[in-house]
């Protein structure tokens, strides 16, 4: 038996933006970032050493250090572990640090992860771990033999871990919803908490709920939402899902504008009400490099939506009957 996972205002900082995704961003401003969440009384923030080879995790841990450990929850993830060789770097972390990242999801791997996490970090434990990544979008066709290799591996030394009380909740950390809907059914394992990034979000939900939310109830589990915004899309950026936007999912993010614009809401107070309203979300996690977007990302979970907004999205179609709406 696992204990409830409760977040503080249900809201975490995610850190990948802090390992230099996309840009490289200044320690000053990555400093910044960390301790104006703090301030604003964010108290869960997840990371990991894939975000630029280590460095989100040193950040993090730089400015947390200076706190008690009591007063905030902390999680990370495994399946990679950063060595000190140096390798060219290209994709979403080319500005991270140089260091070669070798994947990992066995037992002593995932050891050898938590250990090396804990030291960039500055802490002696973890609260949550996922084990990151072990999906088709990342590794292909190659993802159900490494999804073997976690399940003999990193599976049951995150079930003994929590069993023994050293984290209090451990699943996996992915952009799709079949490797947590596996997890979820195998009898050896008990994963209790997830993060799944952009698949329950206001513009990309009737996969997730077809299978992976009704599970995750089932199973007495919790979830943790990334990537609400889908990268951006939602907010008229540049990406959808870590990939170039499509002229298709520009077409349907102009037909919500249309909407909140009709209703005086803003987006992204829409995506993250929506995100939260169902039961099985613990969080959200926004990522930032910007101080003052984690106010905004606040006040968004407050902000008054008329009912009328959400009727609208549900008659065009663009959001599925099937999915809890906030309430008031």
């Amino acid at each position: 038996m696992t204990k409830e996972i409760t977040i503080k205002n249900k809201i975490g900082l995610g850190t990948a933006p802090l390992g230099n995704m996309f840009r490289e961003v200044p320690e000053n401003e990555a400093r910044e970032t960390i301790q104006s969440a703090w301030d604003e009384g964010i108290r869960y923030f997840d990371t990991a050493p894939f975000y630029g080879a280590g460095l989100a995790e040193s950040r993090l841990g730089d400015v947390l250090s200076a706190y008690d450990r009591d007063d905030y929850i902390l999680s990370t993830k495994v399946g990679r572990i950063v060595l000190n060789e140096e390798e060219e770097k290209e994709g979403l972390f080319e500005n991270g640090r140089k260091n070669k990242i070798k994947t990992d999801y066995t037992e002593e791997g995932t050891l050898k992860s938590i250990e090396d996490s804990m030291k960039r970090l500055k802490t002696d434990r973890l609260d949550f771990v996922y084990v990151h990544d072990i999906s088709p979008d990342f590794l292909g066709d190659e993802w159900i033999s490494k999804f073997d290799e976690a399940r003999k591996g990193a599976f049951r030394v995150l079930d003994r871990l929590r069993d023994e009380g050293t984290i209090s909740a451990w699943g996996l950390g992915v952009n799709t919803t079949v490797p947590i809907e596996v997890a979820l059914e195998l009898k050896e394992a008990h994963p209790n908490l997830s993060l799944s990034a952009t698949q329950y979000t206001i513009l990309q939900h009737e996969g997730a709920l077809e299978r992976m939310m009704p599970l995750v109830e089932e199973k007495n589990a919790g979830l943790v939402i990334g990537g609400a915004f889908n990268s951006g899309a939602l907010l008229g950026g540049d990406h959808f899902d870590y990939q170039k936007i499509t002229p298709e999912i520009k077409e349907r993010v102009s037909r919500f504008q249309e909407v909140a614009e009709k209703h005086g809401v803003h987006l992204k107070d829409a995506a993250l009400q929506f995100s939260t309203a169902h039961p099985a979300v613990k969080a959200v996690v926004t990522g930032s490099t910007r101080p003052d977007r984690i106010k905004e990302d606040l006040k968004a979970l407050q902000a008054d939506i008329p009912a009328a907004f959400w009727e609208e999205l549900l008659n065009k179609e663009l959001i599925s009957a099937k999915a809890p709406l906030p309430k008031k």
